[in-house]
């Protein structure tokens, strides 16, 4: 067992662990954010829940577990590795690799099931060419990404690289990303969106006798800002975080995932003292400063530095110093009650108080998406279902 896959009850040396730093990952959440987004597509229109990366580091094995008696059949993942790890948890489901695969795994991609990205036309001969089974497969499209792809800007290439697509290879399907769907206010990029969106719909139709089943553009944001019909990949609103700050996500859309650790203790120290390496923040007068149990190994971010905030006793409380690997000090001056084994809230809400991973991405000038995925694998998973 992994440390993603912990839950309450197992090992006593996770149960330590889980109390200096630990996630709860609320698994009923998941599901009414799931609902609530379904809610807003197409009548008919399917889901393929996007759990790369350890399902946005939520724990993919019990994630796509808890999706799959929700009712989803297709997940899309990025790389080999996380297929075969996925396979035995849904061995019904289609699994989609989003990302590049050396054709040398050819014969894995068989033996699990996979289905396939073909990135480029030299990917798809590649891969032709090692295959000894099968393999379903999808051709990546570029429409304006410049990521991977063929150009669906140049429709007869395009075109003539999909026909040409030879046993033991089966295109089932075709997709493609909207690189700016995010940002449906801004006048430019709906225009842009429009854009991808007709070319690969005209590249759609010219290969139309091909039957292709398995086709989709639209990401999450694509699929609840654009009036788009056909599958959906659902990523980053499933877990409950904005693709783009500016997004105003529909109610009842919340995080899945809540992040805790504890205060180790709790010091005064005197006007003028500093706190951490570099000495980068000294005390304006006499201060409390409690240790917390959490740094930069566990994936709380060194840019928080004098920046960020935890939760205690429901009010906030700063990050003073500079973030150490394991450890980090915030000011308690005014929160008097905060003691040795007290829990603080690093992402979550605490009485009238909530931190996101949102909030935290803004204070550091990134994306919720960081956040969340930098959450290292010490740091035990934790389900829950409210």
């Amino acid at each position: 067992m992994t440390q993603s896959d912990f839950h309450t009850g197992h090992q006593p040396e996770q149960v330590r662990e889980q109390s200096r730093c630990w996630t709860e990952i609320d698994h009923g959440q998941l599901v009414r954010n799931l609902r609530i987004y379904q809610a807003q597509l197409h009548e008919g229109a399917e889901i393929m829940a996007v759990v790369k990366a350890n399902a946005y580091e939520h724990g993919d094995r019990a994630v796509v577990k808890t999706l799959h008696d929700a009712g989803i059949r297709r997940f899309a993942v990025a790389t080999l590795a996380e297929g075969i790890r996925l396979r035995p948890a849904v061995p019904d489901a289609e699994l989609l690799i989003l990302g590049y695969t050396p054709a040398e795994d050819a014969p894995l991609l068989s033996e699990y099931r996979l289905t396939q990205a073909l990135v480029s036309r030299e990917h798809a001969d590649a891969l032709a060419a090692a295959a000894k089974s099968p393999i379903d497969c999808c051709y990546a499209i570029d429409t304006g990404m410049r990521r991977i792809g063929l150009n669906a800007e140049k429709p007869d290439e395009a075109e003539a690289a999909i026909r040409a697509v030879r046993s033991p290879l089966r295109l089932v399907g075709l997709f493609t990303h909207l690189c700016v769907a995010d940002m449906p206010q801004d006048a430019a990029c709906a225009s842009f969106t429009a854009h991808q969106a007709a070319l690969y719909d005209t590249l759609l139709k010219r290969v139309s006798d091909l039957h292709l089943t398995r086709s989709h553009c639209l990401n999450s944001a694509g699929g609840l800002y654009l009036d788009h019909p056909g599958t959906v990949r659902l990523g980053i609103i499933l877990y409950g975080l904005k693709p783009d700050a500016s997004n105003t996500l529909p109610e009842g859309i919340s995080p899945a995932l809540s992040w805790y650790c504890r205060v180790a203790m709790v010091k005064e120290i005197a006007p003028d003292d500093t706190v951490g390496y570099g000495r980068t923040w000294a005390a304006p007068s006499a201060r409390r400063i409690a240790t917390l149990t959490v740094g930069y190994a566990d994936g709380y971010s060194r840019a928080l530095s004098n920046r960020g905030w935890v939760l205690l006793h429901g009010r906030r409380a700063p990050v003073v110093g500079r973030v150490c690997m394991d450890q980090i000090m915030v000011d308690v001056t005014d929160i008097s009650q905060t003691k040795m084994g007290d829990t603080a809230v690093l992402l979550g809400s605490d009485g009238s108080e909530t931190l996101t991973a949102d909030d935290m991405a803004a204070l550091v000038g990134t994306i919720g998406y960081e956040i969340v995925c930098d959450i290292s694998e010490r740091v035990p998973r934790v389900i829950r279902n409210s």
